[in-house]
């Protein structure tokens, strides 16, 4: 079974305002994406605006083929604005200002009652709904009763340990996506994916998209946007082909 991959464009917005005026443009980079071999756009629509902005995402919307992923908080800010412009789909993370990216998991047992009819008007506008939550079993079954119809497995923890530390954490991905699948929720994954260690995670099958961003965006400047997506969709279609690949960091 192939894996989509989802390329998240916010970091070209961050250069863009930056120093203000319309360039680098997002739209671009997304289109360039689609030229690429990327599967959908995802792009992460912050309270303070500090990358992408409304403008970006109407533009999206209407000129990029490819389906949208809006990562948004559960504000009713972001539920309007996710009604207007109806995106493919809508992943709830967790939002602090003082952040520099997204620090972890939503809580989904914690919110489950704020979440639930947050979640069903969004599905009910025809919206797929995914949490980005911690690999971890009650989180799965918390997004299960909520209704999210996907998660999105928080990957930056084993992105960043080494040894058996790593491997205790993909063991702890590797064990909610098999969870996630069994429960019927479709199983993506993301953050701080790159080239060394993109390969295990694609390579567990019931994991179904990727969504990447940071690495790819950084890798453009020295190799172009095309070329790293191509290098990033070959390492996980060699991974998905692998034999014996999965289950192992």
């Amino acid at each position: 079974m192939t894996i989509r991959l989802g390329i998240n464009i916010d970091h070209v917005a961050t250069l863009r305002n930056a120093r203000g005026g319309e360039h680098p443009c997002p739209v671009r980079a997304a289109m360039i994406a689609q030229s690429a071999g990327a599967d959908s756009i995802t792009a992460h629509l912050r309270e303070d605006r500090r990358h992408i902005r409304d403008h970006d995402i109407d533009r999206l919307r209407a000129e990029v083929p490819l389906p949208l992923n809006l990562e948004m908080a559960m504000t009713g800010e972001m539920m309007d604005i996710a009604l207007r412009v109806k995106p493919h789909a809508v992943c709830i993370v967790p939002e602090r200002r003082e952040e520099l990216t997204t620090e972890g998991g939503l809580d989904a047992v914690k919110y489950q009652k704020q979440l639930r009819p947050f979640v069903h008007k969004l599905q009910e506008s025809g919206i797929r709904v995914s949490l980005f939550i911690e690999p971890m079993h009650e989180q799965l079954h918390a997004a299960k009763h909520i209704g999210a119809r996907a998660v999105e497995l928080h990957t930056g923890r084993y992105c960043h340990l080494l040894g058996k530390a790593r491997a205790d954490e993909f063991a702890k991905i590797s064990e909610a996506a098999i969870l996630g699948h069994a429960l019927g929720l479709e199983v993506h994954a993301g953050h701080g994916l790159n080239y060394e260690n993109v390969g295990a995670i694609a390579a567990i099958p019931e994991i179904i998209e990727l969504n990447i961003g940071h690495f790819l965006m950084g890798e453009s400047l020295f190799t172009g946007l095309a070329d790293a997506i191509h290098q990033m969709r070959k390492k996980m279609d060699d991974a998905r082909k692998k034999p014996g690949s999965a289950r192992q960091a």
